[in-house]
């Protein structure tokens, strides 16, 4: 049987079954979704696990929690450790006509997990990622001459003042992106759907803010990323970072399936 009408079947008695058990029952189709390295069993602990640190993913469709958990499983990424993430968000979502707020799940790439997939690429050498403090000696510049000098102070290094990602690739070549502090966290208020403009805050369980730092270097790394030569697995994992998926019945893959999500400004913490 197919993975998706098997999906089909089991969210059609979503009623009956509660999240846990649905996706206990899923074991068998995640395994057919995970590549070799990862295992059905383990992915399912985690997203429990992942289901009693934050409650409010409890509160969230079936078909959202498990359209991300597969497509943590398609890209081989686990949703710990910093690697990705699965987070609640309330969607507008327009039903007979008229527009209701809807809790789903999704699926957050972390900066560990892109580094992951970086590796993964045929010409992928060596990377690296460091922050830089207001102690520290630090000069960079961008052009035909380009460079980057970083020596972090011994102690006393200050305060954050940015951050950097370098690539080494087979062949040579050596390509890097800075960002300030200032420009990595105006980017997640910019574009993270966790951020509400009306406290202006991040939502308490957004990895801005439980894990900032973690964030801005996803965030340079992914600039980065936009000069580098590209796996289809990472142009798909952009592609549908701070994206909600849902599955349908009708499709297969789910880096195919509509992104129908009309955000919100705000989301519940």
């Amino acid at each position: 049987m197919e993975q998706t009408e098997v999906l089909k079947q089991e969210l059609a008695k979503k009623q009956m079954i509660s999240l846990p058990s649905l996706i206990e029952k899923s074991v068998k189709e995640l395994g057919r979704a995970l590549p070799a390295h990862l295992n059905a069993d383990r992915l399912v602990r985690i997203a429990l696990t992942c289901l009693r640190i934050n409650p409010e993913l409890m509160k969230c469709t079936p078909e959202s929690f498990l359209g991300s958990l597969f497509l943590s499983a398609q890209m081989g990424i686990e949703p710990m450790a910093g690697r990705s993430y699965l987070l609640p968000f309330n969607n507008k979502r327009k039903i007979n006509g008229e527009w209701k707020t809807i809790k789903e799940c999704q699926f957050l790439l972390g900066y560990r997990g892109l580094i992951e997939l970086f590796y993964r690429h045929e010409a992928a050498l060596a990377i690296d990622m460091q922050t830089v403090y207001t102690n520290d000696v630090f000069d960079y510049a961008y052009g035909t001459n380009s460079f980057i000098n970083h020596k972090p102070a011994l102690k006393e290094r200050g305060e954050v003042m940015g951050f950097y990602a370098i690539a080494k690739l087979k062949g040579g070549a050596s390509i890097f992106r800075f960002m300030s502090l200032e420009d990595a966290m105006g980017h997640g208020k910019k574009h993270s759907k966790t951020f509400n403009k009306n406290d202006n805050k991040f939502s308490d369980y957004s990895p801005w803010s439980t894990e900032p730092e973690a964030m801005c270097k996803k965030t340079v790394l992914i600039q980065l990323c936009k000069v580098l030569p590209l796996s289809v697995e990472i142009q798909r994992i952009i592609g549908v970072d701070e994206t909600s998926r849902e599955i349908k019945s009708d499709v297969q893959d789910v880096f195919e399936l509509p992104d129908t999500t009309n955000w919100e400004e705000t989301v519940e913490a």
